[in-house]
């Protein structure tokens, strides 16, 4: 009896460890409020999850409204076979308002601002030529920062995929803060 519950559990710890190293890589976004990003994430080509949290401050465990400091981030896993760091940046930089210095649409503050968080210096690089190529289509200052990559908090579980479980509260808060409208007008023609 013994021996099947050992295979069963070596095989889901194999399963796991291959997962795991089946070249999935994370990447790091601040976007203004973080169930908006998520979704626009969740949505993208090549990407297996996007999770909701805080980023970017010094306070240990930080949780909602008390995270000073952080950013409402976003971590976003994704398969390298599927899609690259630079394509998930370049549909990061068309999911915001990268002009606006003052938080997100509606949402105002520096938990709100907008970043992206980078491990290297060829993330880095990649960052900065696409807010370099951004900067020249809107012709605008981008304001989005480029930052090292710090430790990412996950945020508190009601706040993840928040559009699918409350999807008439964020249809509200989205539709009011006019950020589908914002971001077109941003992005018209370009």
């Amino acid at each position: 009896m013994k021996k099947p519950l050992v295979a069963v559990a070596l095989a889901a710890l194999f399963a796991t460890s291959a997962t795991a190293q089946g070249g999935l890589r994370t990447a790091v976004f601040a976007g203004g409020c973080f169930w908006s990003i998520e979704k626009a994430f969740e949505a993208a080509p090549g990407v297996v999850s996007a999770v909701s949290g805080y980023s970017g401050g010094r306070m240990p465990e930080p949780v909602y409204p008390s995270h000073e400091g952080h950013l409402e981030a976003v971590k976003v896993t994704y398969d390298p076979t599927k899609t690259s760091y630079a394509k998930l940046t370049e549909y990061f930089f068309r999911n915001i308002d990268p002009t606006d210095a003052g938080g997100q649409i509606c949402d105002r503050g520096h938990s709100y601002t907008t970043a992206i968080f980078v491990s290297g210096a060829q993330e880095r690089a990649v960052a900065e030529a696409a807010k370099a190529r951004v900067a020249g289509l809107l012709k605008k200052k981008v304001a989005t920062a480029i930052r090292p990559a710090m430790q990412f908090w996950e945020a508190e579980a009601y706040h993840q995929d928040f559009a699918k479980h409350n999807p008439e509260h964020y249809e509200r808060y989205r539709v009011g803060c006019g950020r589908d409208r914002r971001i077109s007008a941003v992005w018209a023609s370009r």
